[in-house]
């Protein structure tokens, strides 16, 4: 009766949680399909660290936009050691609107991105800030979609949240959950407006923001030591009074994250333990998690509970897919088969979140040949 019982409260769990899913999915700002021409000039920030395989195409895409009559471009090459300054020089073709800026080295205090995005805002002058990251592209229409996103809705920052690319097993059986998370659990719309820190979701992959409200915020000097410094952005917009947070941009750019498992593995590393805030915190969102979304998994495949624990463990087992499913489409991910897996992603991510910890303790955390604190 207690397993009856267990099995029951996280299979309703579930099906809450995929409901508020399929209601966050409605009402995800959309950004318009044919935007109004940016009335305001508009700076491209790209910080780049040994990105010469992708700076090129990255600046190819953005040079490619339309809508944008006033549009600076800036790349900063962050210490590079495989000719990525010179790889961006090629593919701006002595294009006028495009700078590539020399970083300097990394102070004591700063994480790197946060510092080269730092560098990039001093040299902008655009009333907007469009920051960029090498691994995505960006559709013709998608600078001024994103500028009209900000400006029509009153917002300090915008997020609008790439299609993410998933091409090997892991990618497609962990970075579904990317999206999955703050469809599922996030309230959108409060959370634009809500100062709280638990209610603010970004992807810094893609992020537009207003260049006075990011002065009010403190620039990117408040978000210096931050290894989530998307997210803590938005924080630090909304605790000076901005709005903002994530959109749809599921038509505007792509971005293929990572690529294998090594690279999943490893980046999740870096951000986990941060994303969950403390050991015990990171204990309680494991088991949360797994309670709900592969607790009902296992009764309905072992029984656990007799006939009633199986149908109750199929009822939750299909909300979790069903929720995936809603966030798969809503922004177009694959959902068939790879939202049936649903139960094996949330584990995995467990085994990460435990691995990111074990790694922060043990003083073993590095991205892109830095060391994080």
């Amino acid at each position: 009766m207690r397993t009856v019982r267990l099995v029951g409260a996280a299979s309703a769990a579930a099906v809450v949680v995929a409901v508020h899913t399929a209601v966050n999915a409605a009402l995800l700002r959309r950004p318009a399909a044919a935007p109004p021409a940016a009335a305001e000039r508009v700076s491209v920030l790209l910080p780049a660290r040994d990105e010469a395989h992708q700076v090129g195409r990255a600046l190819a895409a953005v040079l490619a936009s339309t809508g944008v009559p006033d549009l600076e471009v800036l790349v900063l090459d962050d210490g590079s050691t495989d000719g990525t300054a010179a790889a961006a020089v090629r593919a701006a073709g002595g294009d006028p609107r495009v700078r590539v800026l020399t970083g300097t080295p990394l102070p004591p205090g700063w994480l790197g991105k946060p510092h080269a995005l730092a560098q990039l805002a001093a040299a902008a002058s655009g009333s907007v800030l469009v920051c960029l990251d090498a691994d995505v592209r960006v559709a013709p229409h998608a600078l001024a979609a994103t500028v009209d996103l900000l400006r029509r809705h009153g917002l300090a920052l915008v997020s609008p949240y790439p299609r993410q690319e998933a091409v090997s097993a892991a990618e497609r059986l962990v970075q579904p959950l990317l999206q999955w998370s703050w469809l599922a659990t996030l309230p959108l719309r409060l959370a634009e407006r809500s100062p709280r820190p638990s209610l603010s979701a970004a992807n810094g992959q893609l992020m537009a923001l207003d260049a006075a409200a990011l002065s009010r915020a403190g620039g990117f000097a408040a978000v210096r030591a931050e290894v989530l410094d998307d997210v803590a952005l938005v924080r630090a917009v909304k605790a000076a009074g901005g709005r903002g947070g994530v959109v749809d941009g599921t038509d505007l750019a792509t971005c293929r994250m990572y690529d294998g498992w090594p690279a999943v593995r490893d980046g999740y590393a870096k951000s986990l333990w941060s994303a969950t805030g403390s050991p015990a915190a990171a204990l309680s969102l494991v088991a949360g998690l797994g309670a709900v979304f592969v607790l009902p998994a296992v009764a309905a495949v072992t029984g656990a509970g007799g006939g009633r624990g199986r149908l109750l463990g199929l009822l939750g087992y299909g909300a979790g897919v069903a929720s995936r499913v809603v966030a798969a489409r809503r922004t177009g991910g694959r959902a068939w088969p790879d939202a049936m897996a649903h139960p094996a992603s949330v584990a995995v991510l467990g085994g990460l979140v435990v691995r990111s910890w074990r790694l922060r303790r043990a003083g073993g955390l590095a991205w892109k040949g830095r060391a994080l604190p």
